[in-house]
């Protein structure tokens, strides 16, 4: 059990690396430096080779450099195979390598790599193999999520999804639609060019998307007059998905500033504690410890590293949590009081169960020589003690404490 409690440590440990880091994670944020290196490497080396000059003179140092990128991006493919179920914990290590295999992620990973290899064991398909090299490009998704700035882009097309789905679609419908009229003003002037329903698609993708290309284009005055007003539409028609990519922008900034300027501000309490072997909480996640709605885990303090609390995280022995709670603001203040035991104190030696003290008065807590004690009733009070009590009584020699 403990060979496996180490192990899954350690992949955890890994998939920390490998994942976006934090600035105070320094290996982290090292390796994601060299995978973003790495993917503009990678790209810039097969975009130099197309060109015949530097290929007859760079070639091979083209090729070496290709070939070292993309024998980091399998390492890095087989490093988060190998820590999916660090990722994804519910699921069994079969079903979390799966489900990463099958992400969106997972396959553009898989598709970087695979088809430089490909060609060693299927020769004649190499072209084909060469051309899915293009997936590469889309690991620069993975340099979005280094970015906050660049995450802007992803929340803003992911919130209005809907309406650029919607504006797309009002294109697809006009263009279908301007084809088809086209192809009924222009079939008989030009049998050859618009030949059936669909041979406009072209001509009406060009006019309503840019200016056109000039290779298709009505002879007709109909066809003119018809062609200046899809071109017209044309232009708003664009303007559309601009617009709500715009707008989008403009709503996430500003959500963003209020958020960061002009958002109410509350008074939050934090405290620090420090796990032993003997917590229960020690080898749980954080979302089996059953914490009460109005407390957090802020963070969590390992060895050197500052670990973002998410529900999944397990809690190892000296791993220092920072609590966090509203604090009472307007509230009731509760005073507590704080007594050290003199030599002369008659709670000496005794019993927490045997004081003489009224039932107004609570004791919350004892320090002894810097480590705190919790009072039970079989717990002996000794010369020294700090004692933290509640108590509606008056108490010679008690300071009070303002929570």
């Amino acid at each position: 059990m403990a060979d496996k409690n180490t192990w899954m440590a350690r992949r955890t440990r890994v998939s920390e690396i490998i994942e976006v880091g934090y600035d105070q994670d320094w290996p982290s944020r090292l390796y994601d430096l060299v995978n973003a290196l790495a993917i503009f490497i990678n790209l810039t080396a097969s975009i130099l080779y197309t060109f015949e000059e530097l290929q007859g003179q760079y070639g091979p140092l083209l090729l070496s450099v290709e070939s070292i990128t993309v024998a980091f991006f399998t390492v890095d493919y087989c490093l988060r195979l190998w820590t999916a179920p660090a990722l994804y914990r519910k699921l069994s290590e079969p079903r979390a390598a799966l489900k990463y295999a099958l992400s969106f992620s997972g396959l553009v990973d898989l598709f970087s790599f695979l088809p430089y290899y490909l060609p060693v064991f299927f020769p004649a398909g190499a072209v084909a193999f060469r051309m899915f090299r293009v997936v590469r490009i889309f690991r620069l998704f993975r340099i979005n999520a280094y970015y906050d700035s660049l995450n802007v882009i992803t929340q803003v097309v992911a919130s209005k999804r809907q309406q650029l789905l919607s504006s797309v679609f009002i294109i697809l419908i006009l263009m279908l639609a301007s084809s088809l009229c086209m192809y009924s003003l222009e079939h008989e002037a030009q049998p050859d060019v618009f030949t059936n329903a669909f041979s406009g698609i072209w001509w009406s993708m060009s006019t309503l998307l840019t200016v056109g290309y000039g290779d298709i284009y009505p002879i007709t005055t109909m066809g003119k007059l018809f062609g200046i007003c899809i071109a017209f539409l044309g232009v708003g028609m664009v303007a559309i998905p601009t617009g709500i990519i715009s707008a989008g922008f403009v709503d996430q900034y500003s959500r963003i500033k209020r958020l960061s300027e002009y958002a109410n501000e509350t008074d939050i309490d934090f405290i620090k504690v420090t796990l032993s072997k003997r917590d229960p909480w020690a080898g749980q996640t954080i979302q089996s410890l059953g914490l009460p709605a109005g407390i957090i885990v802020a963070a969590i303090q390992r060895e050197r590293q500052i670990i973002v609390p998410r529900g999944d995280v397990e809690l190892f022995p000296d791993d220092t949590l920072v609590l966090g709670a509203r604090s009472l603001g307007n509230d009731r203040h509760i005073d507590l009081k704080e007594m050290v035991l003199r030599s002369q104190n008659p709670w000496n030696g005794q019993r927490i169960r045997d004081l003489d003290i009224s039932r107004q008065t609570i004791i919350v807590m004892v320090r002894r020589k810097g480590s705190l004690l919790i009072p039970n009733g079989d717990l002996m009070l000794k010369e020294g003690d700090s004692i933290i009590l509640y108590s509606q009584s008056h108490i010679r020699d008690a300071s009070t404490i303002e929570i």
